[in-house]
């Protein structure tokens, strides 16, 4: 199967093992995985902005970037709901709404891909500890994957998953709204956190890069003992 990897702006800047375990992981499940070197920002940061003129040249790139790729896999639920918006964003317009709706049509999460279309749903990892998961915004509430990461991580040898607490609220991140709003996403974040410990987790997993850098950052900033992975890199352990 023919897999084209969307790698997104935090992967590429700050997260560059993810994007090696996304390929790895995708490799060993028998995917050969095309990179696309021109692609950039997928726009969902002007956009989010107000910038929609701007972004939309961001979109239009993309959209060439990405035509002729079979399946579109990217390793945050974030830029995939961002992927899914483009046929709105572009209604009505003659050149470009089809050409989003086919792009949106084969962009899939990581997880999503995996269990969704790949059918696996152990993909042969191993990591011990105990471990909560956050579930990502963008993720669970637009794009609507909120199963296929726990059916995966259940199956990781010598992980013990439980739940964490409050697990529906946001971290904080919200990209912009973290640099708008900085107090109230620190209030948020710290929350967080007091969540993650009250499970005496070694792990906090996600599957997007946004909200690990904010909680992560947080985490090392006030010497909490925890691990933040993101769910490809578990994935991917052996």
């Amino acid at each position: 199967m023919n897999v084209t990897l969307f790698v997104t702006c935090l992967v590429d800047l700050f997260h560059v093992n993810v994007g090696k375990a996304t390929v790895e992981l995708l490799e060993r499940l028998g995917c050969t995985i095309h990179f696309p070197e021109g692609q950039t920002c997928c726009g969902q940061p002007a956009y989010n902005s107000g910038y929609v003129k701007e972004a939309k040249e961001a979109m239009k790139h993309m959209i060439r970037t990405f035509e002729h790729a079979e399946y579109i896999v990217t390793p945050s639920g974030s830029c995939a709901t961002m992927f899914k918006e483009y046929p709105h964003i572009f209604q009505g317009d003659g050149e470009w709404e089809e050409r989003a709706q086919r792009l949106a049509d084969k962009t899939y999460e990581l997880t999503q891909f995996i269990v969704d279309v790949l059918k696996v749903e152990d993909v042969g990892a191993r990591l011990e500890g105990k471990a909560t998961y956050h579930t990502s915004c963008h993720m669970t509430r637009l794009l609507g994957v909120k199963d296929a990461p726990f059916t995966l991580l259940q199956h990781v040898k010598g992980l013990e998953v439980v739940p964490l607490p409050n697990a529906h609220n946001c971290c904080g991140f919200g990209g912009t709204f973290s640099v708008k709003m900085g107090p109230i996403s620190e209030q948020m974040v710290d929350e967080k956190i007091q969540c993650i410990e009250q499970v005496e987790a070694d792990y906090l997993i996600g599957a997007d890069c946004g909200c690990l850098m904010n909680i992560g950052g947080r985490i090392e900033r006030k010497g909490k003992p925890i691990r933040v992975m993101h769910i490809a890199e578990v994935l991917n352990s052996r």
